[in-house]
């Protein structure tokens, strides 16, 4: 049975592989322009130790990132952004992804002093607190495959403030959000941005049928803000298993999954002409707007132009 596993890897690194990676040059404008793109991140990911201090106070305003060794730049340059545009004091809390070590960790109190880092070991105890292995293995292997739904799973196991506020690195903020800021003062209900289109992965049919209600909208959560106590875990570990047995995995699960956990309540959504998914090169150059979420084609001018902006 050795030679039909070793035809897939020669298929795979002979045929799919480079197939998939000359799809992406080519929707980046070539191999050459994809080449700068990625010197851009370079550049940006050493200016992003240059960073001044942003300070995290123990009575701001809390905001959560998952980050680690592959994002903590960006997590930087999203709250540098932040910072900069807005004269609240915040309280950073920084989940490790997994890759924190020693070096991460000095530069984090070197560049986010007063900053509350919730460590792997301290996930591991709330996850077994919370979300005990034999009672939700389909979660805890996701985990193990899937990082994004730690936003969910490491995020909202922590003790604390029920209601959480959890922003992606991959953003900037270019005026004071004051949409988010009156959320923060009083939430009441989730927020969310909203996105280009339905990123869910999975039909609304599926996904209504399981959650017994209405599922919102163009959900995107690079700003995501939920209430941890009415998180049915149960219900999300079966969701979950049945959202691949019917329809497969998906690289948005942990998006739709959230939208499910909104359902049919109200939600205040931020409007999208100011809290701009996958800015177009003209928003891009223009600053416009309150903040960017750069997805999709949009990290060639986030990692081009944007971040040399702040």
């Amino acid at each position: 049975m050795i030679y039909p596993i070793l035809l897939q890897h020669f298929i795979n690194f002979f045929y799919r592989h480079p197939k998939s990676v000359i799809k992406r040059y080519r929707r980046f404008g070539g191999f050459i322009n994809y080449q700068k793109m990625l010197a851009g991140r370079r550049l940006m990911e050493k200016a992003a130790l240059h960073l001044a201090p942003g300070v995290s106070y123990a009575d701001g305003a809390e905001v959560y990132f998952l980050t680690g060794k592959k994002y903590l730049y960006q997590t930087l340059f999203c709250i540098h952004s932040l910072v900069k545009v807005s004269s609240a004091n915040f309280k950073f809390v920084l989940i490790d992804d997994g890759s924190f070590d020693y070096e991460l960790l000095q530069i984090i109190n070197r560049l986010l002093p007063g900053a509350d880092v919730i460590t792997q070991k301290m996930v591991k105890e709330n996850l077994a607190r919370f979300l005990p292995q034999q009672q939700f293995a389909v979660l805890h292997q996701k985990r193990r495959v899937y990082p994004h739904i730690k936003k969910l799973t490491d995020i909202h196991t922590i003790p604390g403030n029920n209601w959480k506020l959890v922003l992606d690195s991959d953003m900037l903020f270019w005026a004071d959000p004051v949409n988010i800021m009156k959320w923060l003062k009083n939430p009441d209900k989730p927020l969310h941005m909203k996105d280009c289109q339905n990123s869910y992965g999975y039909s609304k049919q599926l996904m209504e049928k399981l959650s017994g209600s209405q599922v919102p909208d163009a959900v995107n959560v690079g700003v995501i803000g939920l209430n941890s106590a009415q998180i049915n875990w149960t219900k999300l570990n079966e969701w979950v298993k049945t959202l691949e047995q019917e329809e497969g995995t998906s690289y948005y699960l942990e998006q739709a999954l959230t939208a499910m956990l909104i359902g049919g309540a109200p939600a205040e959504v931020l409007p999208a002409n100011e809290y701009i998914v996958n800015p177009d090169t003209s928003a891009i150059e223009n600053y416009t707007g309150t903040l960017h979420h750069y997805v999709d084609l949009s990290k060639e001018g986030y990692f081009k132009k944007a971040w040399k902006a702040i």
